[in-house]
């Protein structure tokens, strides 16, 4: 085929009979959106993009990339032109003395982090198994203790990137600076194909685990007020987290489970800093000790209420409201709540330390996302569109949307600062004139 001589990965037009399981196989989401890119491309090296991107120069294509999948909108699965699929590239260097490491997009979270713990090392990955990183860090990187290192995008130190012209390059602060800081919270917005990301690491946490309280429903309005007035007071090594559900662990029925995920230096540290939690609410059923554990165990626990095989329809918001004026919204959810799997998530963020100069500017005190979850069509009517609708509705308390849950072809919605957003346009208009890379779902 036409510059792919050297090719060593594999290719799917519409016509092969391969195609529909090479494009379910691009998404994690069983919620396949009805969108057909003209060939995909799976690459295994370095070189194989470059010729997938030359290849889509020829044929005027536009591209889309995936990493790992777990985009739940499934942004890059486009009508038309390339889907390009880099999750074949995820080989891993890590050099322990220089706390370095050099990883490939299609490297997954869970992956690196259990190379890394043999050398207690640390990276803050997403709380997901199996999510790439590369759509993890160019979206921002909200992650396991990123109160305390701030998102993942800020370890990288530079990345190799294949650009719209189909030359390979390299971007750091003395680099191709412009990219680089694009790379930095541009998400499926980026104007090239990242192959190789380069990343600070950093001391493993001596002391790694989680304290829960479970709740019945009817406690769920008391919890989440008592989370919104210490949300000032959690130290930045705990995210505190709170999930409601139809079906609950320890209750077998609605309720909302309080998780406190500790990253200490020491037993006593932890303590200490899961001092807050005395000040819960009374009527817990269930309260469990402080247990240190691998962070792989707390991902997996995680995982129960992000099942495979499942269709997903998700939206969230960043906010600084306060609780009173969030109540209403918040209690609409509760009342429209589907069947489990589906739930809310309520994290206190609170960012304290200052941010690098990057494209990702999206952040608050509280982030509140909805994923709407279901199994069949029995399910769909109520799932798939909650989440946008009380959105909606809590729309004008919201300060913007993070990437990772994003759902802009849906409902609009910021999730960069504007000064940002307007300088990534100008470089977008100056490094992909020709609108090579997708725009944001809902952009023109």
């Amino acid at each position: 085929m036409q510059n792919l001589s050297t090719f060593v990965g594999a290719t799917f037009r519409r016509s092969d009979s391969s195609y529909d399981a090479a494009r379910r196989a691009t998404c994690r989401n069983m919620r396949l959106p009805d969108r057909y890119p003209d060939m995909i491309v799976q690459a295994r090296t370095e070189q194989d993009v470059v010729a997938a991107i030359r290849l889509a120069n020829t044929n005027g294509w536009p591209v889309g990339t995936r990493s790992g999948g777990h985009s739940w909108s499934c942004n890059h699965v486009r009508d038309s032109g390339m889907l390009l699929d880099v999750s074949g590239l995820n080989a891993v260097t890590i050099d322990r003395k220089a706390m370095r490491a050099i990883v490939g997009p299609g490297c997954r979270g869970d992956q690196i982090d259990h190379l890394l713990a043999r050398h207690k090392l640390f990276f803050p990955v997403g709380h997901c198994q199996g999510v790439g990183l590369g759509g993890y860090l160019l979206q921002g990187g909200f992650g396991w203790h990123g109160r305390a290192l701030g998102p993942a995008c800020q370890t990288v130190l530079a990345i190799d990137y294949v650009g719209a012209d189909g030359e390979l390059r390299h971007a750091s602060p003395d680099e191709n600076p412009d990219v680089y800081w694009a790379a930095r919270g541009a998400g499926p917005g980026f104007f090239g194909t990242v192959t190789r990301f380069h990343l600070q690491l950093y001391s493993r946490p001596k002391v790694i685990g989680a304290k829960v309280a479970v709740y019945r429903a009817r406690h769920f309005e008391a919890v989440a007020r008592w989370a919104h007035q210490v949300g000032p007071e959690v130290p930045a090594s705990i995210e505190l987290m709170l999930i409601l559900s139809r079906n609950v662990p320890f209750i077998d029925g609605p309720g909302v489970m309080v998780i406190a995920p500790v990253f200490a230096d020491s037993m006593r540290a932890a303590w200490r800093d899961l001092s807050f939690m005395r000040s819960r609410p009374r009527g817990a059923k269930l309260v469990t000790p402080f247990v240190p554990t691998r962070l792989s165990t707390m991902t997996a626990r995680v995982m129960h209420h992000y099942p495979d095989h499942h269709n997903y329809a998700v939206d969230n918001m960043w906010t600084h409201a306060s609780f009173d004026q969030l109540l209403p919204g918040l209690r609409r959810i509760a009342e429209t709540l589907p069947p489990a799997p589906s739930h809310m998530l309520w994290m206190n963020w609170a960012p304290k330390a200052a941010r690098q100069d990057m494209a990702y500017s999206m952040e608050d005190n509280v982030y509140i996302a909805l994923y709407g979850i279901w199994k069949d069509a029995s399910g769909e009517a109520k799932a798939s569109t909650w989440a946008a609708r009380r959105m909606t509705d809590m729309a004008p308390l919201a300060t913007g949307i993070q990437l990772a849950d994003e759902n802009l072809g849906q409902r609009a919605a910021p999730f960069m600062a504007d000064k940002n957003l307007a300088r990534l346009d100008r470089l977008r208009a100056a490094h992909d004139p020709a609108g090579r890379f997708h725009h944001y779902a809902g952009r023109p």
